[in-house]
């Protein structure tokens, strides 16, 4: 059952890895040729124009783009957060439902296994494709950042694990949801959905002390991106808040599925 879901969903797996891998290639093949002392000059004046609220939500305040390591601090992991989310939204909604949607479930109902254990097979392996890709683009981004030159090991790596807190946390709300309907097309756009809403909320929480409460409504605040790149340590809390939401909605999902009316 665990291979057949893993076989299932690779070409989707290869195709999402491939775009941030794609994304990079191009970031450390162009930006040592367009970043030079001139350009930095011409950067970090520019930069003084923008607010510092704007700085802020793009952690440009306390990382410079003058080098790959800081452009991946600062829009680089804008990047990865949101395609490492938009993926874990579309696998959540997807991977239960598409045996519905596809008329596979009476096949599935036909073998010796329970709805727990299909259930639990998925699970397994949507969680696993998305730590696998955190992993692949991390070693693909620190072995660009080698040969680019010196940076802070650590810092990266803490920071390359960060984007697992928020994705797997979208893929267990979205697949929660998607017990609620026999349809990927209707839950697709609500996955996407709360994936951007997330973001934008995790943006505007940073523009003042007025807005600063969204960032508790926010999924992509359990990356903690910021204080990695500041205290270059991850924050307990957010990875027992990351699992435990996690943990939850699948204890949901499985309840939920188990009680569900299959097409």
């Amino acid at each position: 059952m665990f291979k057949r879901e893993m076989k299932i969903n690779f070409k989707s797996f290869v195709i999402w890895t491939a775009i941030l891998i794609g994304l990079f290639l191009v970031v450390f093949l162009v930006y040592p040729s367009i970043i030079d002392s001139e350009n930095v000059e011409m950067i970090d004046s520019m930069m003084k124009i923008f607010p510092e609220e704007m700085l802020k939500s793009f952690n440009m305040d306390i990382s410079s783009i003058d080098t790959a390591l800081g452009w991946l601090k600062s829009e680089g992991f804008v990047f990865i957060l949101l395609i490492t989310g938009i993926y874990s939204g579309i696998l959540g909604s997807n991977i239960l439902l598409k045996e519905e949607s596809d008329k596979t479930i009476e096949y599935l109902n036909s073998l010796p296994v329970t709805r727990k254990n299909i259930a639990t097979n998925k699970i397994i392996c949507g969680i696993f494709y998305i730590i696998l890709m955190v992993i692949i683009v991390g070693i693909f981004n620190f072995i660009g950042l080698t040969l680019s030159g010196d940076f802070d090991k650590k810092s990266y790596i803490l920071l390359s694990i960060t984007p697992i807190f928020s994705s797997i946390v979208i893929f267990s709300v979205c697949l929660f949801l998607s017990t609620f309907t026999h349809k990927t097309k209707k839950t697709l756009g609500i996955s996407l959905g709360i994936v951007f809403a997330s973001y934008f909320l995790n943006i505007i929480s940073e523009l003042g002390e007025k807005t600063e409460f969204l960032k508790y409504i926010s999924i992509f605040t359990l990356a903690d991106v910021r204080n990695v790149i500041i205290n270059i340590a991850i924050n307990p809390i957010m990875v027992i808040l990351s699992v435990s939401v996690t943990l939850i909605f699948i204890l949901l999902t499985i309840v939920r599925y188990n009680k569900k009316e299959l097409v």
